[in-house]
């Protein structure tokens, strides 16, 4: 660590002398948009080469000290296209720049209509937007959902701490109840609703911005989100020929190389994009390292004065890491550190031949494939089509055996005292160190297994495993490696008509959509054995299997060869129609109202655990919204704006079809959400404040669980309408005291509860009425998302360098846990578990300069600069008592994520 400061001071001193001074000029002028003549307040205005820039005031003037005295002006805003204007001390009046729309944000054209991106002063939703220059400067080797943490609502971490295993929460709403967009095509799972950050872990590369809308958003999908919409924008077809070269390295053995390469925009109309990255890292915890590629291609057709607009794109990013699924409790943590307490332990960790060997480990490759047409039909109406499609395949490996019957063998006793057990078994699968002896796995599975003397032919006297089956001197008590696969196949089509008439702006679009999900297990590593006889086909009776499956992208993931356990297709449609009429007077007031009507139908087919009834009855539901709002500008500087809205949303996928069986749920119901918002904004040429409060109640949502009648009768308790409120305020500020110093400043405030205690009638296993159940919720906090953060940051300028600071400060997080927890039974119980507030200071320092005459940049960034310990997440709800060990006052049973300690990452880019 303290070579790489000493190398990044010289190479900064290096620069200082490098680089010249030039002459300054004050440049200004006002920007405004091209078809409707109204000024563009928030325009970003940027010298070109450099980070020194401005926005536009309320009327859309400008006024900037330039650091040379003469070049270029960028000129970008959200939802337009980049404006390049020559600047000279002969004429720093710019005059009059005008802009075109074509849903631009920051410095790449984003290439359909079909993305709804909010504007500054007219969209009436609570928004926040993230540029093209702090996702290439500061994301570095954090986890891409990272960079969103310092905009109001956000919550995101590492998770366990393996790469790509982030995720992300929106005013307390996690990743299923918040949609994300890349170029306008949703990406949460068609039935769970989850996000798997790494299979996107390319974004880093190749995102040109982040748009996130709280709340109902401007959105015009079928199903509308709870928490929110982040719209994430990527690299098109760009106009200007050029590459880009770029390394990184940082902490734990993390190397990343890039190169992209744009061919600009011929007199033809065709323009195309590439860009192939190559990454590989150690990872931070013990035992998670990982490597992966990230691809994109884009092709752009827009010939000049024609009509039609297209562009086809792929991205993907194949992957495999090593992951820390199982959790870890806070006393562990400190048994296995040499000095105290250990973030970096891993239970799963460990080595085979020398190298190092987890039973976790994901693997996935997803493209993402999508062809977008603009279509101007008249000076009236426009069409703007998207059609997408994704072929995912991969899953992740994990134990499969029956090992907890051989006590040398079994890797997670869950004992009081975990370090003792390890240490002391010397014929277990510990090294001294507490780290998984995967060779002693391979010994113990052939020392104890017998040759099989079954009657399948060809594996006579060779020895097999299972996970239960032992005749034949098959071995049920052994550990192999198994690995679940989630592919799939995903086709959809977004397509948006648009009319024009005078104030009034009207729409009519829809959102077609088809899933299938392909789950099964395969066999990935023997563990020293011969085969491996499965049972979990209720078609047979029985198999011997060595067909092994490499864990790895790009390969083969034998959707066509011999299963285990079990063997799944989840089928989903989905169809929806959405309408939307908005009214804009040019000067003061936007309204709009939006509704959609949709339809859900699912269909489960099971190969191997339901052999009277295979497929299954298709179920189709139907859900719908309305949504709307208005923004009033009051004054020049100030607006004000409200936006309301009620969801009647389909459940999961795993509601239709509990249990995993094919049998659909009698008491399906659709969660109903309601929503209203208040904001007020405020901006000039060096200010721009927005606040807003929010309230959303999430309810009639469906939960079963076991509960005792009051005779200690146990019965089965169905609650239909558990509900929580959301509510709180927010706060977002960017202020520039001076040209060279940007200060930029949130706090989100959250009160996230329960809004009552829940009782239900309990029916035992004949369905006869016995009592009442009630889980005591009312006024419980939400737990696993911080419900206050404030961040401040300041970014300070000195010729061609940067140097910015950023402190995060995180309280009013509780633990996660499900309403279903036995303390919830009772009426005097204590609520969610509050975990330790924590602050983490970030730094990073920024140059740039040039080579032969090309852009170079050089970054620095240092992340929890101070190594704070602090806790980022916590599965379990363990209060401590008088009796309890603790740390910082949480008894140390609980079983916790720990966030990382400091990490930092330098890169170096050049552009040619």
């Amino acid at each position: 660590m303290k070579q790489v400061l000493k190398l990044s001071i010289m190479m900064l001193m290096a620069l200082v002398f490098a680089t010249s001074t030039n002459a300054q000029l004050t440049v200004t002028g006002r920007v405004q948009d091209l078809q409707a003549g109204v000024t563009l307040p928030g325009a970003s205005i940027i010298e070109d080469g450099t980070e020194n820039g401005t926005i536009t005031n309320a009327d859309g003037s400008f006024s900037l000290r330039t650091l040379a005295s003469s070049g270029n002006i960028r000129v970008s805003y959200v939802g337009y296209e980049t404006v390049i204007v020559e600047f000279s001390s002969g004429s720093p009046d710019l005059g009059l720049i005008e802009m075109s729309a074509s849903l631009e944000l920051g410095e790449v054209v984003i290439v359909s209509g079909v993305v709804d991106v909010a504007k500054i002063r007219e969209t009436p939703v609570a928004v926040s937007s993230i540029g093209p220059a702090e996702i290439a400067l500061k994301v570095g080797n954090q986890e891409f959902p990272e960079i969103m943490n310092t905009t109001p609502g956000v919550y995101a971490t590492k998770q366990a701490g393996g790469y790509g295993d982030s995720r992300i929460s929106l005013r307390g709403f996690d990743q299923r109840n918040t949609s994300f967009l890349i170029n306008g095509q949703p990406v949460n799972d068609m039935e769970n609703g989850w996000v798997y950050w790494s299979n996107w872990k390319g974004l880093t590369d190749v995102a040109s911005g982040i748009q996130i809308q709280r709340g109902l958003g401007a959105s015009r999908l079928a199903v509308p989100s709870v928490g929110g919409t982040v719209s994430i924008f990527t690299k098109a077809a760009k106009k200007e020929k050029g590459g880009l070269v770029s390394q990184t390295i940082g902490n734990d053995g993390y190397l990343k190389t890039s190169l992209a390469y744009n061919t600009g925009r011929g007199e033809s109309g065709w323009a195309a994009s590439v860009l192939a990255s190559r990454w590989q890292g150690n990872g931070y915890a013990y035992g998670t390292s990982g490597q992966g590629w990230t691809y994109f291609a884009a092709v752009g057709y827009e010939p000049e004065g024609s009509k039609h607009a297209m562009n086809l794109s792929i991205l993907g990013a194949g992957q495999w890491h090593h992951q820390r699924s199982s959790w870890i409790s806070i006393r562990d943590y400190q048994n296995f550190g040499e000095e105290g307490l250990d973030r970096r332990w891993n239970t799963d960790a460990g080595f085979l031949d020398g190298e190092e060997f987890n039973m976790r480990r994901n693997h996935y490759n997803k493209p993402l494939a999508t062809f977008n047409w603009d279509y101007e039909i008249n000076s009236t109406f426009t069409l703007n089509t998207s059609l997408y499609g994704s072929a995912g395949r991969g899953g992740g490996t994990g134990p499969r055996g029956q090992n907890f019957r051989n006590p040398d063998i079994d890797m997670y006793p869950y004992r009081t005292d975990l370090t003792n057990h390890y240490l002391n078994n010397e014929n277990g699968t510990r090294d001294a160190d507490g780290f998984v002896d995967f060779d002693a796995v391979v010994r113990i599975n052939q020392s104890t297994t017998e040759p099989y003397d079954g009657d399948i032919s060809g594996f006579s006297g060779l020895l097999i495993g299972s996970n239960g089956y032992q005749d034949n001197n098959v071995n049920r008590a052994v550990l192999i490696r198994r690995s679940s696969m989630n592919s799939h196949d995903w086709v959809g089509a977004i397509s948006n008509l648009e009319g024009q008439f005078g104030n009034l702006t009207a729409s009519l679009g829809v959102d077609l959509r088809y899933y299938k999900g392909y789950h099964y297990r395969v066999l990935n590593n023997l563990m020293g054995l011969d085969g491996y006889y499965s049972t979990g086909n209720d078609n047979s009776a029985g198999l011997v299997i060595n067909t092994l499956i490499d864990a790895s992208p790009f390969r083969n993931t034998g959707l066509n060869g011999p299963k285990i356990d079990y063997y799944n297709i989840g089928v989903v449609g989905w169809s929806g129609v959405n309408g939307m009429v908005e009214y804009n007077d040019q000067t003061n007031l936007t309204a709009v109202i939006q509704g959609g009507l949709s339809n859900q139908s699912f269909q489960r087919i099971d190969y191997f655990d339901q052999s009277t009834n295979p497929i299954s009855e298709t179920k189709s539901v139907g859900g719908g919204y309305i949504k709307g709002g208005a923004n009033y500008n009051l004054t020049a500087s100030s607006n004000v704006f409200f936006n309301t809205g009620y969801i009647s949303r389909q459940p999961n996928f795993d509601a239709v079809f509990p249990n995993f069986a094919n049998a659909i749920n009698e008491d399906l119901q659709n969660e109903e959400i309601f929503s209203v918002e208040l904001g007020y904004g405020y901006i000039t040429n060096n200010l721009k404040v927005n606040v807003n409060a929010y309230s959303t109640n999430w309810g009639n949502r469906f939960i079963s669980r076991a509960l005792f009648n009051a005779q200690g009768d146990e019965g089965i308790a169905q609650f239909r309408d558990i509900d929580v409120n959301h509510k709180g305020i927010e706060v977002e500020a960017n202020y520039r005291p001076m040209s060279a110093l940007k200060l930029k400043g949130m706090v989100s405030a959250g009160d996230w509860r329960y809004t009552k205690d829940f009782t239900s009638v309990l029916f035992d296993a004949d369905q006869n009425e016995i009592g009442t159940g009630t889980l005591y919720l009312k006024d419980a906090k939400v737990g696993d998302a911080a419900q206050f953060v404030t961040y401040l940051s300041a970014d300070y300028r000195i010729s061609n360098f940067n140097i910015d600071l950023g402190y995060r400060y995180v309280d009013g997080l509780y633990a996660d846990y499900s309403v279903t927890d036995d303390i919830f039974a009772e009426e005097d119980n204590p609520g969610a578990l509050k975990l330790p507030a924590y602050g983490l200071l970030d730094a990073g320092v920024s140059a740039r300069f040039n080579i032969f005459g090309n852009l170079a940049q050089f970054r620095f960034n240092v992340n929890n600069i101070l190594d704070k310990v602090y806790i980022s997440e916590s599965e379990t709800n363990i209060h401590a008592d008088e009796n309890s060990e603790t740390w910082e006052g949480i008894d140390v049973t609980n079983s916790v994520w720990f966030g990382f300690g400091r990490t930092w990452n330098v890169s170096v880019s050049y552009n040619f």
